[in-house]
């Protein structure tokens, strides 16, 4: 056999993808598996197609011009990937080639029935699975239909659908190459796929087994629905059984044809439960070997089951490490921060060492693990309460587990815990004085801390800043600062729960807070539109922002007619503002400061949308109608019964909420400030190493974590070479996962429900945060620098965090898939009198950039128009 074009199965293992491809590699390793049958065979390998394939010059001219093709040119990509797999076909091959491959093939009996199949070298990848990206055939008989069904699997490399996948995916055309796997062809009474993990939950104990009569093509494509059994412990739990009406069969002469089953068969599974279980201990097994859940094709045959495929199952969400064998309940972050996305290692390590409670991280992201407060009667109210009042899905989704009964142990009965030593604290009086005293604090902690930290480097630098992180989190956890932040909310509930109540108002308190003082996040926003009317009488600078393509355009702006009045502006905004950022909890995301260009577009709609003096006309707006809302209310209330002492309380809630619901926003302020003098220190020796050699950029030190980066420093050098090509790989594949909002142990991925029947058919449902109805154009933005609004429009995104809040002062409505009532996309559109629902589920997806919409902020749901 020539060892340079043909392997035999049995001689390949799963390191060999570069040679024969991901589906090659992995029924090599199956085949090594003690108790898997795989169908004899070998590969044809990678090797051959490079060989055959430089002996076309118009294939590589064809592929230079597919290079050049826009990813969403579907046309164009349609002509060229058919008039490369046209070439490809056409391709005569080489006598030894041709020999090697026969010779293979005799072992076995030239009249011996094969699948051929592709085996591509970025197929059935850990983090990308190509699964139906290219061609198998089946029951091809004869040495000349093998060789010409081989040069069609070279071809299906260059399908529209897989050129298509791989751009989505990242990878290069000219860096994939095809193997084909050349296998004795088994013919099953029955055969299917076999998921070691549920597909749908994520539930790594429950497997689940679909299965139809035949070959497997008729459940691939579609043909017939197959029956379906799930398997737990080692038994069936529930199973469906289909009326499959058709099935594929092989065809004496080669090929296959589709069948009618006889009406008798039609509804008998096509497996027993034991068969089933059998086939499930066959999968773990498999599972085990690879190291994560597989989704594998079987097939049963006379005498047992045969393996035919093994892939990784990519789409679950991993699950948090947590050392022992015992049920844990994890509780999402990002959800609560406004902030979904995976974050790197330097990222979410440092944001658990400046955490308040113990995180653990899966795919990017991290969760915590609530199970202990889950177990005790005593805080299991209290969770469930404030967690609902943050987002109720996950409420929702919590309770879901619970319901289970088996799942969360319960706890003993404890005694409620008593008042603390020297009693409760005294309530926080209704005081500005306390809020100013509060923001005084925390300003003098961080000039201290950027004044400390810039004596300090190399291996000092990790010490000062594991002390920082202590300072760090005494003040998050100021007990001052906690009953400020608790007051504001507090005063918030009991307004909306007795004016509701009391007047039948629903969410009162939303008009209560409009222009409420000590707003830093909303105050950013209306600092903006000053910005903007500093620009907006200056031609020539307008037409320069219009003209931005990077961040040293405010160096450019000094040179213009009233220029340099321009980047002073900017440059105040910076000051004061430059250390936030999109995702600004990953201390790895650009900062303003750092790139400034970010905010050139929400300038620039502001000179458009906007006159002169608008955010001091805004803010005296929203003063006065939350004036005049609270003087009807106090009228309203003294025409009740004991409506003074209504009125008294009401009044009193309402100077405590306007008091302190601003400074809600402020301790995000005061983390996001610390971060960027970490980061900047960071930044400062992560340019040390380059300088050293010891990593090729800056932004290497992203994908390692703070205690990594800290031995790095200490021993300057890095140990593991390909630890930052595997971190980069591992953070572009987390950006195709889904973060759950509850994750269990096992696995399971819980979303939770709203439960509602008081919404219109067909409407999609959230959280109302802030009241009022609006109807406008949605405008779908995922990244705030692509933003282009309208007044009028209303916003429809994944996420807010607070550095967002300047896009808000153009918009009508907003409608996100993240939130609650307290996040802070809330608490801003309450302040700037924005209708807005969040928390509604895949609200990206199923509204179309330009729709019309009509959102109901009072009621939480949102109506699609046209």
């Amino acid at each position: 056999m020539n060892q340079q074009y043909v392997w035999d199965l049995q001689d390949v293992d799963a390191t060999q993808v570069a040679l024969v491809g991901g589906k090659g590699a992995h029924l090599g390793a199956l085949s090594r598996i003690e108790g898997v049958r795989v169908p004899g065979g070998f590969c044809v390998t990678t090797e051959a197609f490079r060989r055959v394939v430089a002996q076309a010059p118009p294939v590589d001219d064809l592929l230079d011009r597919l290079s050049r093709v826009d990813a969403d040119d579907r046309e164009a990509i349609r002509t060229l990937s058919a008039q490369i797999r046209r070439a490809v076909e056409e391709i005569a091959l080489p006598d030894d080639l041709a020999a090697a491959i026969t010779g293979a093939l005799a072992r076995s009996g030239e009249r011996a029935a094969y699948a051929v199949r592709s085996s591509a070298t970025a197929e059935d990848l850990p983090t990308a699975s190509f699964a139906g990206q290219q061609d198998t055939y089946l029951n091809v008989i004869g040495p000349a239909a093998v060789l010409r069904h081989i040069s069609r699997c070279w071809a299906s490399l260059f399908t529209e659908r897989a050129v298509i996948y791989r751009r989505r995916n990242g990878i290069d055309d000219r860096s994939v190459h095809m193997a084909v796997v050349v296998q004795q062809m088994a013919f099953p009474h029955a055969s299917g796929i076999l998921f070691t993990a549920d597909p749908v939950t994520g539930n790594r104990k429950v497997a689940t087994v679909d299965a139809g009569f035949g070959l497997g093509e008729a459940l691939v494509s579609g043909l017939v629905n197959p029956d379906v059994f799930a398997v737990r412990d080692g038994e069936v739990v529930t199973r469906t059984i289909a009326a499959k009406q058709r099935a594929v069969t092989a065809l004496p002469a080669g090929g296959t044809r589709e069948v009618a089953i006889d009406a008798q068969q039609q509804e008998q599974p096509a497996l027993t439960d034991a068969q089933v279980v059998r086939l499930v201990e066959l999968g773990r097994r498999i599972e085990a070997h690879f190291g994560s859940p597989q989704d594998i094709e079987w097939c049963l045959v006379d005498d047992g089951f045969r393996i035919v495929q093994s892939r990784p199952i990519t789409t679950l969400f991993p699950v948090p490490e947590s050392g022992d064998r015992e049920n844990h309940v994890y509780v999402s972050v990002g959800h609560g921060q406004m902030m979904t996305d995976p974050m790197k290692p330097l990222g979410f390590s440092m944001w658990q060492l400046t955490a308040m409670v113990p995180m653990h991280e899966a795919g990017g992201r991290l969760f915590v693990d609530v199970t202990a407060r889950l177990a005790s009667p005593a805080s299991r109210a209290g969770l469930l309460e404030a967690l609902g009042k943050g987002d109720p899905l996950v409420r929702d989704a919590l309770e879901t587990v619970l319901d289970r009964g088996d799942f969360v142990p319960s706890l003993p009965e404890t005694a409620p815990a008593g008042p603390p030593p020297g009693g409760a604290p005294a309530p926080i009086e209704t005081d500005p004085a306390v809020v100013t005293a509060l923001i005084e604090r925390s300003r003098v902690s961080i000039a201290a801390l950027e004044r400390d930290i810039r004596t300090k480097s190399g291996p000092e630098l990790f010490d000062f800043l594991l002390e920082a992180f202590e300072e760090h989190k005494r003040v998050l956890s100021d007990p001052l600062s906690i009953q400020a932040i608790m007051a504001g909310m507090e005063a918030t509930w009991w307004l909306n729960d007795k004016l509701q109540e009391w007047l039948g108002e629903k969410n009162a308190a939303d008009t209560l807070t409009l222009s409420a003082p000590d707003n830093i996040t909303s105050e950013m926003g209306l600092a903006l539109l000053d910005v903007a009317d500093v620009i907006r009488p200056l031609p020539e600078v307008v037409a320069h922002l219009r003209g931005v393509q990077d961040d040293g355009f405010l160096d450019g702006l000094a040179k213009l007619p009233g220029g340099a009045e321009a980047r002073d502006a900017i440059e105040a905004y910076l000051d004061r503002y430059g250390m936030r950022c999109v995702g600004e909890i990953d201390i790895t995301r650009p900062r303003w400061r750092e790139r400034p260009s970010t905010l050139v577009p929400v300038i620039l709609d502001n000179v458009r949308n906007f006159g002169p003096g608008a955010a001091e006309r805004r803010f005296e707006e929203g003063r006065l109608r939350a004036q005049q809302k609270e003087q009807e209310v106090l009228s309203r209330l003294r025409a009740l019964p004991d409506g003074d002492r209504k009125a008294d309380e009401t009044r009193r809630m309402i100077d405590r909420v306007r008091t302190f619901i601003g400074y809600r926003e402020y301790p995000k302020y005061g983390i996001i400030s610390r971060y960027f003098v970490y980061k900047q220190a960071l930044m400062e020796e992560a340019g040390r190493l380059v300088r050293a050699g010891v990593i090729t950029e800056p932004e290497d030190v992203f994908h390692l974590t703070f205690q990594e980066l800290h031995e790095v420093v200490r021993a300057n050098r890095l140990e593991d070479r390909e630890l930052l090509a595997q971190r980069k790989e591992a953070f572009r594949a987390y950006h195709a996962l889904t973060p759950p909002r509850v994750l269990t142990s096992d696995g399971e991925a819980l979303t939770g429900a709203y439960r509602r029947d008081d919404v219109p058919a067909g409407a999609l449902v959230g959280v109302p945060v802030s009241a009022g109805t609006v109807e406008g154009r949605a405008r779908v933005v995922l990244d705030m620098a692509e933003a282009d609004l309208e007044a009028g429009d209303i916003l429809v995104t994944a996420f807010t965090d607070p550095s967002w809040s300047p896009l808000f002062v153009g918009i009508a409505g907003l409608v996100t898939e993240v939130g609650g009532l307290m996040t802070h996309g809330a608490v801003i559109a309450r302040e700037y009198g924005l209708p807005a629902v969040v928390g509604v589920e895949r609200a990206t997806r199923l509204i179309r950039d330009g729709q019309r919409i009509r959102v109901h902020g009072t009621d939480g749901y949102v109506e699609i128009l046209s």
